[in-house]
């Protein structure tokens, strides 16, 4: 984990060092271990290091090759090294000593702007290329890692970790964008593009970008080959998506520090926790440091939240160091104004407070890079796609015995014959043409709001109509949908877009942002794309297998998770202590919120609305999952409104225009 920037004054004025300085400052929160600038003339380039792995404690950046034609800076760490090792050539040995940097520039050097779809691993990197006279950018696959930028035209390009150290440049402006506000309201994140400031924006993952005197163009680097993959048994697929997962878990577990995991026992932390205790071990290293949130007495007055059983079982298996965080009298609203300043925008999930409650015991411990297991469920699907594609192969009875075979091992309603046979299989695959000439017949018309694509109902009735109409909102929403998912697309690539939405973009930037500010690197084995690659080309009936979902996961962890973990299909209802802390601990700050702080968001969202929901909170807390998540939303515009300085520039245009 490191920060990065680079200024680029195109109409030829010279960068100044107390410039690249002043945004290093901003980023000293992202490394703290070394600093660097490299100057020269109109172009800078500058790093904050925080050691993670061995290499990067010899590492240097900005890095400059001998020849002095090219220059790096990077937040990066390549997961294929011995791979690329062997492709490209380096005179210094041993290979052990060579840096992440130094292999992204063997890399450039080789294959030139091609580069990224090598690069395997969680990265961002910047190069000035002194020849061509150009800065040349790029994103990872997955967009693990992040960046912001500014361009405009003829004058300047900067880029920057975090948007805060951008707005320490003069040309950089400061207006609100009141286009992706609006998108944070009803909670739909599909823009990978903007941020809540105009004219600074991201670059998407899996793009590069490249900036000349004269223009910048953005370019897509990798592009995944959906071919579905074809072995003799099923034990043949469980055995090679072992190596798969155990390859993306070991990769990640390159450092110079001791390693943490999160644990939470549901079945993907548990595996990672597991196959990582199993590698560590193997090479007579360090144990494994888990981090587990638990809610003693919370737990009593909703069991549901109890995870302890499982976290016990996976502890009582493995060697590894376990660390309990009580998060029981937590306040879901504390250290608000420290949160926005870190993500530079409000934060749109849940889990934040915990998760703070667990970077900062990692970095009470020592622990600099912190394995997750976010997110197996997508990587990893249920399966339930597999009832239609084995309905449109003609494998109705394969597709009959997996739905009698499931009813069986997880009984629910949710889980009759009836409903996995036609609403899961058969009426899925039946033909669109055939379907919209049913509904022609019944003369059923299309609504002007189609709420099949609102996530959050709530939150899209309380927007204030004077900002946005509903029916802007959701065609905002439907139009980003369409574009980031084609339709007809083939089951392999819309699994692939399903790991690849701006959700899963916007999630990651604000999670990695919240773990920085602990000095904490989180790493993401589900989300390597090797393992992905893998998984989307699975064909149907490895995903659904004998009755059960995840098989394919279920089945290849076998003697590596506890059983009691290798075939749980519930989940824990973590939600419920947010919402009873939400009550007991922050009905005052809400209050406050909605009457006397109101002002602040008047104008985005119907505060009778609000005040509505905070009194169905109060009402019956732990079963108004969607107010909850709305005053927390609405608490977290608020503060950052606030802290940014927009509510006020607000206040000021309402009080010249009465």
């Amino acid at each position: 984990m490191s920060g990065i920037v680079a200024i680029f004054n195109i109409d030829g004025r010279p960068v100044v060092e107390p410039l690249v300085s002043g945004t290093l400052d901003t980023l000293e929160h992202r490394g703290r271990d070394d600093r660097g600038i490299w100057i020269g003339g109109n172009i800078a380039l500058g790093h904050r290091m925080r050691w993670t792995t061995p290499e990067s404690q010899s590492e240097k950046l900005p890095f400059q090759t001998p020849d002095g034609r090219l220059v790096i800076t990077c937040d990066a760490r390549i997961d294929n090294r011995e791979d690329l090792l062997a492709q490209l050539s380096f005179r210094r040995t041993p290979t052990s000593k060579i840096t992440d940097s130094e292999i992204i520039l063997g890399a450039y050097e080789k294959w030139g702007e091609d580069c990224p779809k090598y690069l395997i691993g969680d990265f961002v990197f910047a190069i000035w290329d002194a020849k061509d006279k150009k800065l040349f950018c790029a994103r990872d696959t997955l967009g693990l890692k992040h960046f912001y930028y500014y361009y405009r035209p003829g004058v300047i390009f900067a880029l920057a970790s975090e948007i805060k150290a951008l707005l320490q440049i003069e040309k950089v402006p400061k207006e609100l964008n009141e286009a992706h506000l609006a998108d944070y309201l009803i909670l739909r994140s599909e823009d990978k593009v903007s941020t809540f400031y105009k004219g600074i924006e991201r670059l998407p993952a899996n793009h590069s970008l490249r900036v000349t005197s004269d223009r910048m163009k953005i370019s897509q680097s990798w592009a995944p080959r959906f071919k579905e993959l074809k072995l003799r048994r099923d034990t043949d697929y469980q055995e090679a998506f072992f190596e798969k997962f155990s390859q993306a878990v070991n990769c990640r577990l390159r450092s110079a520090f001791p390693i943490g995991a999160m644990l939470s026992g549901g079945l993907d932390s548990s595996a990672v926790v597991c196959v990582a205790d199993r590698s560590l071990r193997s090479q007579n290293r360090d144990r494994l440091n888990t981090y587990s949130a638990v809610f003693p007495t919370l737990a009593k007055v909703d069991p549901r939240i109890d995870e302890s059983r499982y976290m016990n079982a996976v502890i009582e298996k493995t060697k590894v160091s376990p660390h309990f965080i009580n998060v029981d009298d937590a306040n879901p609203l504390q250290n608000m104004e420290k949160i926005v300043w870190h993500t530079d925008h409000p934060v749109g999930y849940l889990n934040v407070y915990m998760d703070s409650q667990i970077f900062k015991s990692c970095e009470a411990d020592g622990v600099r890079s912190l394995l997750t297991g976010h997110d197996g469920d997508t990587t990893v699907t249920y399966g339930y796609q597999e009832f239609e594609q084995l309905a449109m192969r003609g494998k109705l009875i394969r597709m009959m015995r997996e739905a009698r075979a499931m009813s069986k091992n997880i009984p629910s309603r949710m889980h009759s014959v009836r409903r996995l046979a036609w609403h899961k299989g058969l009426k899925p695959a039946i033909p669109s043409a055939i379907v919209k000439a049913w509904r022609i017949a019944r003369f059923w018309k299309k609504s002007v709001i189609d709420e099949s694509k609102v996530s959050h109902p709530l939150h899209l009735s309380s927007v204030n109509p004077g900002f946005r109409s509903q029916e802007d909102l959701v065609r905002r929403t439907e139009a980003l949908w369409e574009q980031n998912s084609r339709k007809g697309a083939k089951p392999a690539e819309h699994h692939w877009n399903s790991l690849t939405t701006g959700l899963f973009s916007n999630m990651h930037e604000q999670v990695e942002k919240l773990a920085a500010a602990f000095g904490v690197e989180p790493r993401h084995p589900f989300f390597d794309r090797r393992l992905i690659e893998f998984c989307v080309s699975l064909p149907p009936g490895q995903r659904i297998y004998k009755g059960w979902t995840r098989s394919i996961f279920r089945f290849a962890m076998e003697g590596i998770l506890p059983e009691a973990v290798q075939w749980r299909v519930d989940k824990a209802n973590l939600g419920a202590h947010i919402k009873m802390n939400l009550l007991k601990y922050g009905s005052d700050e809400i209050e406050a919120a909605i009457g006397r702080d109101s002002w602040m968001i008047a104008k985005y969202l119907d505060a009778e609305q609000l005040r509505s929901a905070y009194n169905e909170f109060r009402s019956d807390a732990n079963r108004k999952d969607p107010e909850a998540l709305l005053l927390l939303t609405s608490m977290y515009l608020i503060k950052w409104l606030e802290h940014s300085g927009f509510a006020q520039e607000d206040r000021r245009v309402a009080l010249a225009s009465a």
